[in-house]
């Protein structure tokens, strides 16, 4: 499994600038997970995502202050992204967080979601960080059964900061 960081403004390039094939890839995997996109609405519909709705998307994720967008990649395949934030906007809170994991539909539960989340957690591990967080939907049973069986502890519930929807903070010690 390969973990590599998508071109960001820092390196004066933005997702609009991105090779059409990796938009076009971008997109697949977007659109592969048209269940969760459903639940999250985030598109206005999870069964027509666009590659100017991804790019944007990404662009948005990386405009917030130490947000990374990781591809992960088997076999020379984009099988996964994942969307991190160094530090969270309260600024009590000391942990990283992982804004989402999305691992193509079509390989889904196949052990590459396990690997993702284990190679955000050893890059998070190595820049010295004791501890990361995320939030799931609560509506999404499936990614709170994902979290948990990975170590993933509830820690809180809140709301989200985008949108308001309902979630529950989970955290696993590093």
């Amino acid at each position: 499994m390969l973990l590599e960081p998508l071109a960001s403004a820092a390196d004066g390039t933005s997702p609009g600038d991105l090779p059409g094939p990796l938009l076009t890839e971008l997109t697949a995997l977007y659109a592969s997970n048209h269940e969760f996109f459903a639940l999250s609405g985030d598109f206005p519909d999870a069964h027509h995502i666009s590659t100017e709705q991804v790019a944007t998307a990404l662009a948005d994720e990386l405009s917030q202050p130490g947000a990374e967008v990781l591809l992960g990649r088997s076999e020379g395949r984009l099988i996964g992204v994942v969307v991190t934030l160094t530090h969270h906007p309260d600024p009590a809170d000391p942990d990283p967080w992982i804004g989402l994991l999305l691992v193509d539909a079509r390989v889904q539960r196949t052990g590459l979601g396990r690997r993702l989340a284990t190679a955000t957690e050893d890059r998070f591990r190595t820049a010295g960080r004791s501890a990361v967080r995320l939030a799931v939907l609560d509506n999404n049973p499936k990614a709170l059964a994902f979290w948990t069986t990975l170590g993933y502890e509830l820690l809180d519930h809140r709301e989200d900061t985008q949108l308001g929807r309902p979630c529950t903070v989970l955290r696993k010690p590093l």
